[in-house]
């Protein structure tokens, strides 16, 4: 099983989009894709259309009060689970806090999930006791960024997180999300940091496909799935299937 999290400091990234959108892809090719939401917005839930079957389910899996394998849901698509969230999920720091090897529970209930082949788990921006646990439990922290100056300083300040707390740099891979080719400073950015090799060389443009995941509650692929958005999501995908599975 490899576990892929979809993170960055900042919000409004585009990483609910690519969690749900790479996960139909992975699962699509024959993968056992499991999403797991840690948001307490619960995007990614929305987006499969997936709501948590007890109330507070988020804290309780936290607690031990429920087994990570009875939070797993179906989704409507072949070869993909969800595990939703809750506003429960809002107070994960909270709960962490009070345990012993407190970095280290997501790995454990991880563990738990050896049937899958893939879990993407769609995190909350910040930096916090939950972003520890999954900086140590995912094999690879996936990072959308959008080609401005703000976001790319989120970048350097998690790199930075790494290096000061002994975490492994390598295990992070960035790709640029929400381009928008009227803005120079995009190109400029962009051509910057692919100079430097440290971002995947496909993209996700600024488009409205992507947008109308949430009217749709959908991927991209079930409502547009000849269009450009979807293009890009698989160009991205084969990347990342080459660097990270």
């Amino acid at each position: 099983m490899v576990s892929i999290a979809l993170y960055n400091l900042k919000g409004g990234v585009g990483k609910t989009a690519a969690t749900v959108n790479l996960a139909y892809l992975a699962a699509a090719s024959g993968l056992k894709t499991l999403v797991w939401d840690l948001d307490p917005q619960g995007s990614s839930s929305f987006y499969l259309n997936v709501t948590p079957a007890t109330k507070n389910e988020s804290k309780k899996l936290l607690t031990d009060a429920m087994q990570v394998k009875d939070a797993v849901q179906d989704s409507a698509f072949e070869n993909l689970w969800v595990i939703p969230a809750d506003l429960s999920a809002r107070n994960a720091d909270l709960e962490l806090d009070g345990m012993k090897q407190s970095k280290k529970k997501l790995k454990s209930l991880l563990s738990g999930l050896k049937q899958f082949d893939l879990v993407l788990l769609d995190c909350p921006p910040g930096i916090s006791l939950l972003h520890d646990n999954v900086f140590n439990a995912a094999d690879w922290v996936l990072m959308p960024n959008i080609p401005t100056t703000l976001s790319i300083r989120s970048y350097e300040t998690v790199i930075n997180y790494f290096k000061e707390n002994n975490l492994d740099t390598s295990q992070v891979k960035c790709f640029f999300s929400m381009v928008d080719h009227r803005k120079n400073l995009h190109h400029e950015v962009m051509q910057q940091f692919y100079k430097d090799k440290i971002f995947f060389k496909n993209y996700i443009p600024y488009l409205s496909d992507v947008e109308k995941m949430g009217t749709h509650q959908q991927p991209v692929f079930e409502f547009a799935n000849s269009g450009y958005a979807a293009q890009c999501y698989r160009d991205l995908w084969g990347e990342i299937k080459k660097a990270c599975l």
